[in-house]
């Protein structure tokens, strides 16, 4: 094979940004040909912006929204309890994951977090975790307290999201 092979360059149109300019992108439904389409979201791209990355860490299920109300919380709760899924606190000084001791591929220290008791096993209130997650908050005010659900049939974690997040976080 020659150089010549390679550098040849490949015809047809390209695709620019959001719109297309090549005049042949779709292919018309029924036919063998491709018919004429512009590819466009829309005009208003720049209202699209949902989350800021910069020096804005993000948790779990729901995390994007306002901290939750315990009303929030205790629908979310039942929510879990209706599924038959075990509730289960947990709680992290920095709640994120991270690697401070090994470098090697696949570890991380933060990946499991401290338990909180045990899992509440026969838990039929929201209640009950709703006082939970104020005992912890108040043993550990500093810390980042997420609530999952353990699905003992598939054993497996099906839901988590964060209860709290500490009022200084870095």
């Amino acid at each position: 094979m020659s150089a010549g092979t390679f550098v040849t360059p490949v015809a047809g149109a390209g695709f620019v940004g959001l719109k297309s300019n090549s005049s042949n992108l779709c292919f018309g439904t029924g036919s063998i040909e491709w018919k004429r389409k512009i590819v466009s979201n829309g005009s208003k791209t720049h209202c699209m912006k949902t989350w800021n990355p910069i020096n804005n860490r993000k948790f779990e299920t729901l995390s994007y929204l306002p901290p939750l109300s315990d009303e929030s919380i205790a629908k979310e709760i039942d929510y879990m309890l209706k599924k038959g899924w075990i509730p289960c606190l947990e709680f992290d000084e920095l709640g994120y994951i991270r690697r401070e001791n090994s470098r090697r591929p696949g570890y991380y220290d933060g990946r499991y977090w401290t338990l909180w008791k045990l899992p509440m096993f026969g838990c039929t209130d929201s209640s009950q975790v709703l006082n939970e997650i104020n005992e912890c908050k108040r043993e550990f005010p500093n810390a980042y307290i997420r609530c999952i659900a353990f699905d003992n049939q598939r054993h497996m974690q099906s839901m988590a999201f964060i209860v709290q997040k500490p009022a200084t976080t870095t």
